[in-house]
């Protein structure tokens, strides 16, 4: 294992730290553009300060990278307020919204002066498949006594219009070239790398606008060869692509042949870091066929993992360096000079598979555990560790469908749920209960004591009952349960 010293991991920090996180925007001067969200959205904080705000939460939108969540997070620095960051495609559920949002709407932080609850990419919420989310959301803001800021690209969905109605709307901008480039210069001026004012604007018009893409695409010319001139911008920079699918990521990982290019397809991936984390581990071995290869791949990948954790576990932002480098270079200079990539065809994570596979029956084991907790006075975690298990044993028992059946009568289990705890002996525990539910109620009552009885024992009380005997003297009450 290769080892360094202190000043050594200082200097691999400082050096390799993705510019995008290393000159994040440390006040609001340093945010670019956007000079009425800045005036509009300072007056509402002060609003809440005051403890009069006109509205309770606002809403930031406009297209990527233009400085939504940089502004609040760089407001809530000047003004000493905590920030805690969510993101919507992560707590879509009505119980995760209430959980998570809900019970920080009614916290007050010890040593700030406030808390601002900031939730991106807000009209990511499904309004068919995340049910139930955003009208809790709406009612946490009528209750918050915290403010709350939602960010979005595209707020004018149909389904978002409730939302609209409780928000401020503050719109952010697309940046302009002389925006953008005047950060690029800034960047450049403290890295102390030669670029010319031509190759900053061609980066800048091919960023369409977006700061974050263009710092990127900065960092990509200035790590490969040390300085930035339109020569190099025009070869490597080919323009943003805000549609950059996984099989372009993989394909740009897998088949490069420098460095910086598998470690741009990292940082430059639409799809999340623990998605790409996933979609590698599955088809490493679909490009590499010799042993060592393997072994050198999937060690980049652990470590890559085990950073990723830390970094999120510490707060250490620093160590996203050595994920990116892990990720891309790591894992496509795992194989030889030599050895070529396997044709084969990319395949879909299987663990991402099983999970769109098995979200229905995720959401119906969570339907049945709301529905039961409400009925026998037991938490959800209870019910699906120690009660469901014994349901689907009784449920899928074919010799006794009568119990199953009364059990769903009982508890209003509909044919969904019934269908999820019986599995194969489903359709015997439907028909029972369709049967039980048109049978007389006298009917019922002998079928259930018939049931219970086996024939010998039927016939052994009928003799008992004729000869008059077998009752022990002091059997009354309980005492007739006691086995002696």
């Amino acid at each position: 294992m290769v080892s360094f010293n202190r000043e050594e991991v200082e200097v691999r920090l400082n050096g390799k730290i993705p510019w995008v996180v290393k000159y994040r925007p440390k006040k609001v001067d340093d945010v670019v553009g956007q000079d009425d969200a800045k005036r509009s959205l300072r007056e509402w904080f002060e609003q809440w300060r005051k403890g009069v705000p006109e509205k309770k939460a606002v809403l930031l939108y406009g297209p990527p990278g233009v400085g939504k969540t940089s502004l609040v997070e760089a407001l809530a620095r000047e003004l000493k307020f905590d920030v805690l960051e969510l993101n919507a495609s992560d707590y879509r559920r009505k119980a995760d919204i209430e959980r998570t949002v809900g019970v920080a709407a009614r916290k007050k932080p010890l040593f700030k002066e406030g808390l601002i609850i900031l939730m991106d990419e807000v009209d990511g919420l499904d309004p068919k498949a995340d049910e139930g989310g955003l009208e809790a959301l709406l009612e946490i803001i009528k209750i918050t006594s915290n403010p709350i800021v939602f960010t979005a690209n595209d707020p004018w969905k149909e389904h978002l219009r409730p939302l609209r109605d409780l928000c401020l709307m503050v719109e952010f901008k697309e940046l302009s070239e002389g925006n953008i480039v005047s950060l690029l210069k800034r960047i450049c001026e403290a890295e102390n790398i030669y670029c010319e004012d031509e190759a900053l604007r061609r980066i800048a018009r091919r960023s369409m606008g977006d700061a974050r893409a263009a710092v990127n695409d900065l960092q990509a010319v200035a790590d490969g060869y040390g300085k930035v001139t339109l020569d190099l911008v025009d070869a490597i920079v080919k323009g943003r692509d805000k549609s950059l699918d996984i099989w372009r990521t993989l394909n740009n990982i897998f088949y490069a042949d420098q460095a910086w290019i598998a470690k741009k397809a990292v940082t430059q991936s639409e799809i999340d870091y623990e998605s790409l984390l996933t979609w590698l581990n599955d088809n490493i071995p679909k490009k590499y066929g010799d042993l060592q290869t393997l072994y050198r791949a999937y060690e980049a990948l652990a470590r890559a993992t085990v950073h990723l954790s830390r970094s999120k576990t510490t707060g250490e932002w620093g160590l996203l360096s050595y994920v990116f480098d892990l990720m891309g270079p790591g894992v496509a200079f795992a194989r030889k000079k030599s050895e070529e990539v396997l044709k084969t065809r990319y395949g879909f994570p299987e663990k991402v598979r099983l999970a769109v596979q098995l979200k229905s029956v995720r959401e119906i084991r969570e339907k049945l555990a709301e529905q039961l907790a409400r009925s026998i006075l037991a938490s959800k975690s209870t019910i699906k560790n120690e009660v469901i298990p014994y349901l689907m044993v009784i449920f899928r028992n074919p010799s006794n469908p009568v119990m199953a059946a009364r059990i769903a009568i009982g508890y209003r289990f509909d044919n969904e749920i019934i269908k999820f705890l019986a599995g194969p002996n489903a359709d015997n525990v439907v028909k029972t209960v369709e049967k039980i539910r048109r049978a007389k109620p006298e009917e019922v009552k002998v079928e259930k004591i018939e049931s219970r009885k086996q024939p010998k024992t039927i016939a052994k009380e009928e003799k008992t009952r004729g000869e008059g005997v077998g009752k022990p003297k002091g059997m009354g009450g309980l005492d007739k349960f006691i086995k002696r």
